[in-house]
Order: C-alpha cells, then sequence, then structure tokens
C-alpha cells in the first residue's frame, strides 16, 4: 500500500528512505572518500567540516577520539557521531577503523595527486589529461559508493517487469535514452518519454508488475519526480540513480542508486560528470538484466544485430 506525499511505502526498509547508518554493511576503506564527495553537498556545514577532515587526513583523524575530532574540526561530538552515521558506520569506533584502513591503504603505493581545474588558457594535451583522470575519478568513485543489493533489487525487478519507463530531462534524458535502447535490444518493453507531459501521461498506466527509474543527479528535478511519483503511488516497483541519496527523488524510490560526481568548475559542468558516473550505473543494470534473462535476451540481441547489419556494410556484428 502507498503512502502519501512525502513519505515511503509501509515497511519500505530497501529504498532512499532507509536510516543512514542504520544495517546494511559499513563501506570499505577504499570507499570512503568517495562517500565523502557525494554526500558532503547534502551534509550541515559542520558536518562537511568532520567529513573533510576525514577524508583529507585519515591517518591523523584515526588517531583522534570522537572528542579530539569534535575538537579539531570545531564541532561536537553529536555532530562527529551523526556524520559517521551518515557515511554508512554504526558508529565513531567503525569509522576509525575506516580510517585506519584507508591510511594504510594510501601508505603503500598512493598516486600523485593531479589537479583537475581547467583553464582558459591550458594547452589541449592538459585538457585532455585532466579531464582522462575526472572521468576515472568519477567512475571509480561511483563504483566504490555503489550500494550492490540495492543494484542487485533493481536488476530483478528489471528483468521481471512488464514494462519499464524511465525518466531524465537534459543530460539525464540522453541516459534514460541510453538504457532504454539497451533494454530494448534484449526483447524487453522499455519507454524514455522526453516530454514531461507524455512521461506523466505513462506513469499513471504503470501498476505492480511494472518499475519506474528516475535518472536525476541533484534528485530534485520536478519533472523526474513527478511521473515518478505517479508510477509509485500506483504499485510500481520504482528506482532512482542520483547524486544525493537524502534528495526528494528518493522519498518515491524503493531502490536507490548513489552516483558520484567530481567538482563542478566553469568549464566542466556537472552535467558532464554525472553523466559519466549515471552511464556506469545503467551498464551495470543492463548486464545484470542481460544475466538474469540470458536465455531470452542472447537470441533477441542476435535478431537486433543483423537486423542493423546491412546499415554497417556488412553481415556481420557491427
Amino acid at each position: 500500500m502507498k503512502e502519501t506525499f512525502g513519505s515511503a511505502r509501509s515497511g519500505n526498509t530497501t529504498g532512499g528512505r532507509r536510516g543512514a547508518g542504520s544495517g546494511g554493511t559499513p563501506p570499505a576503506p577504499a570507499a570512503l572518500a568517495a562517500k565523502v564527495r557525494t554526500l558532503a553537498p547534502s551534509m550541515t556545514r559542520s558536518m562537511q567540516r568532520v567529513a573533510e577532515a576525514v577524508a583529507g587526513d585519515p591517518a591523523g583523524c584515526a588517531a583522534l577520539t570522537v572528542t579530539g575530532l569534535a575538537e579539531l574540526t570545531g564541532t561536537s561530538e553529536a555532530t562527529v557521531v551523526r556524520t559517521a552515521r551518515l557515511l554508512g558506520y554504526p558508529g565513531y569506533r567503525d569509522l576509525r577503523l575506516a580510517l585506519a584502513g584507508l591510511a594504510a591503504q594510501q601508505q603503500s603505493g598512493r598516486a600523485p595527486a593531479i589537479t583537475t581545474d581547467i583553464a582558459v588558457d591550458d594547452p589541449i594535451a592538459d585538457v585532455v589529461a585532466k579531464l582522462a583522470y575526472d572521468e576515472q575519478q568519477t567512475l571509480a568513485d561511483t563504483a566504490a559508493s555503489l550500494d550492490t543489493l540495492q543494484l542487485g533489487a533493481a536488476v530483478a525487478a528489471l528483468a521481471a517487469a512488464r514494462r519499464t519507463d524511465v525518466y531524465g530531462i537534459g543530460a539525464s534524458g540522453l541516459v534514460a535514452q541510453d538504457l532504454t535502447q539497451k533494454l530494448l535490444r534484449i526483447g524487453l518493453i522499455a519507454h524514455a518519454p522526453s516530454d514531461p507531459h507524455l512521461a506523466v501521461t505513462n506513469a499513471v498506466q504503470l501498476r505492480a508488475g511494472d518499475v519506474a527509474l528516475a535518472i536525476t543527479h541533484s534528485g530534485s528535478t520536478g519533472d523526474v519526480i513527478e511521473p515518478l511519483r505517479a508510477a509509485f503511488e500506483r504499485g510500481a516497483t520504482t528506482v532512482a540513480i542520483t547524486g544525493r541519496p537524502d534528495s526528494p527523488v528518493t522519498q518515491y524510490a524503493d531502490h536507490v542508486l548513489t552516483t558520484s560526481t567530481s567538482r563542478e568548475s566553469e568549464l566542466r559542468p556537472a552535467a558532464m560528470s554525472s553523466r559519466t558516473s549515471q552511464l556506469l550505473v545503467v551498464d551495470c543494470l543492463f548486464v545484470g538484466v542481460a544475466q538474469r534473462t540470458y536465455e531470452s535476451a542472447a537470441p533477441a540481441l542476435a535478431a537486433s544485430y543483423e537486423a542493423l547489419a546491412h546499415r554497417h556494410g556488412s553481415r556481420g556484428r557491427p
């Protein structure tokens, strides 16, 4: 049974409304920095100071008590504990253990720091190097912080769906189209309406057994939230791919897949790096679904290759 505006389904413990740090496995040490980068924008300023301190100096912070870290960051012990829980750890002790592990990993072989700020007068070779490094970091952060339990649940829902609707606007709309065409090529019914009104019209036709998937980096895009809410209220399984795990879109998501993004700059808007991380999540979803539906997916994919072969000047696969 659906809940009203602003709340998730009754009894939902796997979606975006989960209490931070409650249940699940704490993130591995390597995922800590990625979690900080992903969650920092949604934290209070005092919590950001704690998060930035532990990510910037894991070895030093690992040696501090909760009181010491509170004094270092000019916050309170309660803020330190809340930050630890938001990052996915049951308490500060667990966060200290992760910090110690991260420090050990860094000391064993740390890559040289590279600044990814792009200046107007940068040579094109520097632009290529900086963008390549930033893309790699974004993908690594997304992979490290991606909740595989949520991913598996989303894959299972997509594989069994009667129909899937995917919502996205702007750069996220391109990612929505990418997922849709992938699902179509393995014989599944999928739609990615580009018109917001059509998206809502389609969403109200969904029901239990269908899937609605919203893609929005900010998690607050109204044209994406509205159809997801309509699908949610009609019993469809809902999934959100977002860079903000506590954003409004997660109120209507049974399963939340969090993406990472690099720091936005004048010459590199957030849409570029967010699209990179979204495409990784989409590829993970697609491969997972193809694995689960292999007996029907393989011949469907072969048929699509054959149907398009003449457009590529050969009868084999393009």
